[in-house]
């Protein structure tokens, strides 16, 4: 089992122009630079810090290197970081339907990366995961994100009205899932 472990903790996945893969603290600096961004943390969880500092990236990423199993990649280009892309696993009965989020530096955004890497991670958690369903919650005011994942094959299921509030403004969440059976 500890030899499955290591060999998932540096597992790559090759995408089109990028990688998916573990964390390294040599990703800390890229990780504080792109994820300190409000163009970014305004789309996310309050949990996402904002300002993102230095202790903050080297922080997750020490957390992150202790995955067993896999379930938050890095996202590499030209083997630096410039995202990232995650499951979280639900328990009681939502065990077989994760979430998934990511985020990518605005650098990068509009190069076809983000769809790829939905796909990809979604190939992964069937493969290699006890799972059924896949969904996000993306905020109302976040079209470019419900575009990502329509582009990567998950359906729209419904908008849940004025339950989020992000930064003093109530919004709705789009629910999109992606089910086992679509493969």
């Amino acid at each position: 089992m500890l030899i499955l472990a290591i060999i998932l903790l540096q597992m790559e996945i090759q995408g089109p122009g990028f990688t998916l893969r573990g964390w390294n603290l040599d990703d800390a600096e890229s990780l504080q630079k792109h994820a300190d961004n409000t163009n970014i943390t305004d789309f996310l969880l309050d949990r996402f810090p904002s300002p993102y500092t230095m202790d903050d990236a080297i922080n997750w990423i020490k957390l992150m290197q202790h995955q067993d199993p896999m379930l938050t990649f890095s996202i590499a280009v030209d083997g630096k970081l410039c995202g990232a892309i995650g499951l979280e696993l639900r328990n009681d009965i939502y065990r077989k339907a994760p979430l998934i989020g990511y985020w990518l530096g605005e650098e990068y955004w509009g190069r076809g990366i983000m769809p790829e890497a939905v796909k990809l991670v979604t190939r992964y958690a069937f493969d290699h995961l006890d799972v059924v369903r896949l969904q996000a919650g993306i905020l109302s005011n976040n079209p470019r994100s419900m575009r990502v994942l329509e582009k990567a094959g998950f359906t729209m299921e419904g908008i849940l009205k004025s339950s989020i509030i992000k930064k003093g403004m109530i919004l709705d969440e789009h629910i999109y899932a992606f089910v086992k059976q679509q493969f």
